[in-house]
């Protein structure tokens, strides 16, 4: 009985990736620039890079961009920041997807199309202050917030993608921090860690700021509900959510009271993992990965050998 499940929920899920795929990262209220543009332009990292194997796989960054969000929230300035100054509770998908194209724009656009955007975001983070309910003021353009985002979100696209899709080591890990050094430049994080143990020594110094809120467990409600992809691929969201859960260090789940019930099921995981290697291989010919490649005169395949 349960691996007629596990097998029924493999092939929704599998046959309905396409469709997902297109589906998120594509919206008529977003405009999506073209990656394939200008002919021969670097981005801020290269197509042999780490960054660029791990952000071709939607699954993943799906994954990983939810764990991001209950890791920044775990900071009290970040979470308010956010809660009050973005559309999360009103319209997470179209969030979701603002996000994730400006991680698509930042790794794999051309050089200016990226800055430009880093720019642009910039100007909007300016605006966004408030005070804390205890009476500590809050800007979204402090180095030491802006730190923490890039750094949970750098973690959890990359923990994500080795956790489910292919095992990286800790080189690809260091490889990966540092790549990511010129982009948190530009955001303004500037101590963003550029190696594996810098990435750990700063979750270790940020712990004391670390506090449980309601907002975790709304977020999480609201990820499971959101209808980020189209029936039947809905159906394993909350599933992806659970992994979401897993890959949060277990020092900041237990803070934010993300007990193991809320993770991976035992019949779940190969759910997730066959998936995420499903997303490893598929390649999606308007997706910014196969289109960047396209630009710098690449196979559109170059990212997924052995296809």
């Amino acid at each position: 009985m349960l691996a007629s499940l596990r097998s029924g929920l493999h092939d929704i899920a599998e046959a309905r990736l396409d469709v997902a795929a297109k589906t998120f990262l594509s919206d008529p209220r977003i405009k999506t620039p073209d990656f394939t543009e200008p002919k021969g332009a670097p981005a801020l990292v290269g197509p042999d890079s780490v960054s660029w194997r791990i952000f071709k796989n939607p699954v993943t960054l799906f994954i990983g961009g939810v764990a991001a969000v209950f890791m920044e929230f775990a900071d009290p300035k970040v979470r308010t920041g956010v809660w009050e100054h973005s559309n999360f509770r009103t319209d997470p998908v179209l969030r979701l997807k603002r996000t994730g194209l400006a991680a698509m724009i930042t790794v794999y656009g051309a050089r200016p199309l990226a800055e430009k955007m880093i720019a642009n975001v910039t100007r909007m983070h300016s605006r966004v202050e408030g005070v804390l309910p205890s009476g500590e003021p809050y800007n979204a353009l402090d180095p030491t917030l802006l730190t923490w985002v890039q750094a949970t979100a750098a973690f959890g696209f990359l923990e994500a993608y080795s956790a489910y899709a292919a095992t990286l080591s800790d080189d690809d890990r260091n490889r990966y921090y540092s790549e990511s050094r010129r982009a948190a430049a530009l955001y303004g994080a500037t101590g963003a860690p550029q190696s594996l143990a810098e990435q750990r020594l700063l979750f270790e110094n940020a712990a004391p700021r670390f506090e449980a809120n309601d907002i975790i467990f709304e977020f999480r409600n609201i990820m499971r509900r959101a209808p980020a992809f189209p029936p039947p691929a809905h159906l394993i969201q909350r599933t992806l959510v659970r992994a979401a859960v897993d890959i949060v260090p277990a020092p900041i789940r237990d803070v934010l009271g993300l007990a193991p019930r809320y993770g991976l099921r035992s019949f779940e995981r190969p759910i997730v993992e066959r998936l995420a290697r499903r997303g490893e291989r598929y390649l999606l010919r308007s997706s910014p990965a196969a289109q960047a490649c396209r630009r710098l005169g690449l196979p559109e395949d170059y990212l997924y050998p052995g296809r």
